[in-house]
């Protein structure tokens, strides 16, 4: 059995509405554009019906109806996710699943499927802890968690998916599950790494919380003409690095906008990024190599509590439309670096907004306590490209995030590979090309034991974001 993505107009879908606490909208609804926009602007969902789901009950009622009619089901939550369009079919947004609970004394939080990580750093920053959270503290916690998760404070304490203790989905069959340790191991151990692919709709996620409150940490922005000397001076000193430290540096072009501070208003500027889980002096000394390497534009790098964690990375908090995609590297020689300012340095006009080298090692080479299926293990650095899809760009971009990626591929790692940082690889690889083939093989067993008739589609992500 496959499921189908017919119009369900001729469909009862007042049934679904009288199951569902939420909206149940379709094409033409008021509030139906609201409800299926995501972060990223270049993704336009059509699903026949979107439902807006308050709590699991919603969800599993939600699931068991498409089975019914035979239709594939995706989710959203906030879209910082997506990777392509949902066509037909019903889409289930899980938004307003925004349940926050911090247990201060097991340093443990539970939230629901719709919360973004800034509601968990403030939640948790009032008993002296914090999460692991990615870059952006307005990205969504599930989505960015069962992908792996790339933390700020990742070479300390790994993938944020390795410190999840259980996750609640609604599976194919309509039936609401809870994955841990102990019950449904199998699953488990899928969801934390690989549950975008489809397992289920997560509706809610429990996972231990680090005992941090402040940092020393921010950024440092070089200008384009010291884009060389501060790139081979980062390949150099990031790898002697203990695992208290994480680290980034990337290659932007800014635009030329007043919210920007006025030595970066539309330059090319050079990014490096700092997390440091030590003293202030400590810090002065780790960094003190780099603030040496070139001239500098701003260096806002000092000691910081931890909800001003947004402000190493200082993303964009807008939704924009874009395309990225990104490749683990095996090392970082000259080469490397030579390479990748011929492709995409301040000399070469190209439609990038920003390409990033990220230091992995520390933590994420090592398996989590309970075996998960995160990718990407034993990778020295990641380099994603990331790309506007402005009007007259969209084919454009994505060749040129391309050709970056290419240039660097003789220092790839084989086999080796991101699962949230793929971005458009994976519509060539195919949902498990992150995956060595024994990892594939079961992550596909998996797939197939709790949805067998493909209501999460065959093969193809379900969670969008």
């Amino acid at each position: 059995m496959s499921m189908r993505s017919q119009p369900v107009r001729t469909v009862d879908t007042v049934a679904l509405a009288r199951r569902v606490r939420g909206p149940v909208l379709q094409p033409g609804d008021d509030g139906f554009t609201t409800e299926i926009a995501g972060f990223n602007a270049a993704i336009v969902h059509r699903p026949d019906v979107v439902v807006g789901a308050t709590d699991a009950g919603d969800v599993a009622a939600a699931v068991g109806w498409a089975a019914e009619q035979g239709l594939a089901v995706a989710v959203q939550s906030t879209g910082h996710g997506q990777l392509a369009a949902t066509d037909g079919g019903i889409l289930i947004t899980t938004r307003r699943l925004d349940e926050v609970r911090v247990d201060p004394v097991a340093r443990r939080a539970r939230v629901g499927a719709g919360v973004r990580w800034r509601s968990v750093i403030e939640t948790a920053a009032k008993h002296g802890l914090a999460p692991l959270n990615g870059s952006s503290s307005g990205v969504g916690v599930v989505g960015y968690t069962l992908g792996g998760g790339v933390p700020v404070m990742a070479r300390t304490f790994g993938f944020a998916a390795d410190h999840v203790r259980a996750v609640e989905l609604v599976t194919a069959d309509g039936m609401l599950r809870r994955a841990d340790a102990e019950s449904e191991p199998d699953l488990f151990w899928a969801l934390r790494g690989a549950g975008r692919i489809g397992f289920g709709v997560v509706t809610a996620i429990e996972f231990d919380l680090v005992p941090v409150r402040s940092l020393y940490g921010g950024g440092i922005f070089y200008p384009a003409s010291a884009t060389a000397d501060v790139l081979h001076a980062f390949r150099t000193w990031a790898p002697t690095l203990s695992e208290q430290t994480t680290t980034s540096i990337a290659l932007l072009r800014l635009p030329d906008l007043p919210q920007l501070p006025e030595p970066l208003r539309g330059q090319f500027v050079v990014h490096l990024r700092i997390a440091h889980l030590g003293g202030v002096e400590e810090g002065e000394r780790m960094l003190a190599p780099m603030r040496a390497a070139a001239p500098v534009l701003i260096d806002s790098v000092a000691e910081m509590p931890y909800v001003g964690v947004d402000a190493i990375h200082s993303e964009p908090t807008d939704p924009m439309p874009e395309h990225h995609a990104g490749v683990v590297l095996r090392h970082l020689p000259a080469e490397a670096v030579d390479a990748l300012i011929a492709a995409a340095g301040p000399h070469v006009e190209v439609p990038l907004a920003m390409v990033e080298l990220r230091l992995l090692g520390g933590a994420l080479a090592r398996q989590a306590a309970v075996p998960n299926a995160v990718s990407g293990r034993g990778g020295a650095f990641s380099l994603l490209g990331l790309g506007p899809l402005l009007p007259g760009l969209e084919q454009v971009v994505p060749a040129v995030v391309g050709s970056v990626l290419d240039a660097l591929e003789p220092f790839a790692a084989p086999g080796l590979a991101l699962a949230n940082f793929r971005g458009s690889l994976e519509a060539t690889d195919g949902p498990y090309g992150a995956w060595p083939s024994a990892d594939a093989g079961r992550l596909s067993e998996i797939k197939n034991f709790y949805d067998p008739a493909g209501v999460f589609g065959s093969g193809k992500r379900s969670l969008v974001g």
